[in-house]
């Protein structure tokens, strides 16, 4: 009779030897329990569009804050290549020479300067210097009455070669000559819209204007050149310089020998020669006023087309920096709110981070995972706030008041910012949930 021998008889170290004697591996070394990156991106999406209201509003503050500063710099960009345009259109051979130094402190030091005068034109063209041109340039602002409507504008006396210097044209009737300037004769030509502003749809050559009791016939009215405010040739009357400094503005010196001016535009025949130029004109200056050689004592500045244009585009970009880092500061506002609701989130959720501990998530995937979420949050409203700066720099090009201009720059900047800004609010909520005791975590309630 055979004798048969029970499993549970066998000996110990059969049993162990055999299929069931297979250990699990370690939680810590079990791959399995961990999450693709696509994964947490796909769960961080699903999670935004559950709860849609609060995603908004978490992502406003860096809608705004991208929104701002890609329209401000984009308009930055705009007014600086405007202005770098209409400057290069006069040419390049431009120099101005203005009352004040670059050392005199306080608001309108220069312009308050009054040290320019008829004189100094009269010296600098006796130079010889290779020069195309040479107009002074003097005026103020008053009422400009017209027999139906009058308007406080910026009146300029001027001689005719301003005009040609600055690329001028009149659209009717014409431009005051040598003659008229040299006799102080009572004329007016005005900017367009200053035209349109006294006369309307109305006819302005051969009308008359008042300024300051004085009556002046307009005989043109310029083409319109662009531009806004006050320094606009748009929105000048312009007449000969000596009637303005004798019979408007009373530009006579404290010796009363001689007229003050407020700048004088000169124009080089050559662009090789602009720097020869400006140091000539600086030594004559120099002993016309009794100063120092060394022009440490300047009361005077000379300026180029391209040193002017250089100083111009940096207060354009510094102001324009300036308003981007206004609008930034909504950023962290915004940062902010992604770090309230993701610490509510997790909150939310602490059950699911114990149960996800519990079988076998490390630390490290629950700190992704929450710093995925934010930054989706912050990459999906730096999106949304791109998309409407580029609707508003669209609008204002479309709008024609200037050419809006978004840059891979600014761009990049605004949604580098804006993405930074999640990480660095959503790394304390993810450092909080990764830290949670799975058991207590599943005690939560």
């Amino acid at each position: 009779m055979t004798t048969r021998t029970s499993s549970l008889e066998q000996p110990l170290p059969a049993l162990l030897q055999g299929p069931s004697s297979e250990t699990l591996a370690s939680l810590d070394e079990y791959t399995g329990a961990g999450f693709s990156v696509s994964e947490v991106v796909r769960v961080s999406f699903e999670s935004l569009v559950a709860n849609k209201t609060r995603s908004i509003l978490t992502m406003l503050g860096v809608i705004i804050g991208v929104a701002s500063v890609v329209a401000l710099l984009a308009l930055g960009n705009g007014a600086q290549a405007s202005i770098t345009g209409q400057i290069q259109s006069i040419g390049t051979n431009l120099i101005w020479v203005m009352p004040g130094s670059m050392t005199d402190r306080g608001p309108g030091a220069a312009t308050a300067a009054q040290n320019l005068t008829t004189d100094d034109v009269q010296a600098i063209a006796g130079l010889g210097l290779p020069l195309n041109s040479i107009a002074p340039q003097f005026g103020g602002s008053a009422d400009i009455v017209a027999p139906a409507a009058d308007k406080f504008a910026a009146v300029s006396g001027t001689t005719p070669a301003y005009f040609a210097m600055q690329d001028i044209r009149a659209a009717s009737g014409s431009l005051f000559d040598e003659s008229q300037n040299r006799d102080g004769a009572p004329v007016a030509v005005l900017g367009a819209n200053l035209a349109k502003d006294l006369f309307g749809s109305g006819t302005a050559v051969g009308q008359s204007v008042r300024v300051r009791d004085q009556t002046l016939r307009v005989i043109g009215v310029l083409a319109a050149k662009g531009g806004g405010g006050g320094s606009s040739t748009d929105d000048q009357l312009f007449a000969p310089i000596s009637f303005v400094q004798q019979r408007l503005f009373g530009a006579r010196t404290p010796d009363g020998n001689g007229y003050r001016v407020g700048y004088i535009v000169l124009s080089a025949r050559n662009g090789g020669d602009v720097k020869a130029i400006q140091d000539r004109m600086a030594v004559l200056l120099r002993d016309r006023h009794h100063l120092k050689t060394d022009g440490t004592g300047d009361d005077f500045m000379i300026m180029n087309q391209a040193s002017f244009l250089s100083t111009l585009n940096n207060i354009t970009s510094m102001f324009t920096a300036f308003l981007a880092a206004i609008a930034g500061i909504s950023l962290l506002v915004g940062g902010i709110g992604i770090m309230n609701i993701m610490l509510v989130s997790v909150t939310e959720r602490t059950k699911e981070i114990g149960l996800r501990k519990a079988v076998g998530a490390r630390g490290r995937d629950i700190m992704l995972q929450f710093i995925v979420e934010a930054l989706v949050i912050s990459l999906t409203g730096g999106l949304i706030g791109l998309a409407f700066g580029g609707l508003v720099a669209l609008l204002v090009t479309l709008s024609k008041v200037l050419t809006a201009s978004v840059s891979i720059g600014s761009v990049v900047l605004a949604l580098g910012f804006s993405m930074a800004v999640g990480l660095f609010f959503g790394i304390y909520p993810a450092r909080r949930a990764a830290q949670l005791n799975p058991i207590d975590a599943l005690r939560y309630e």
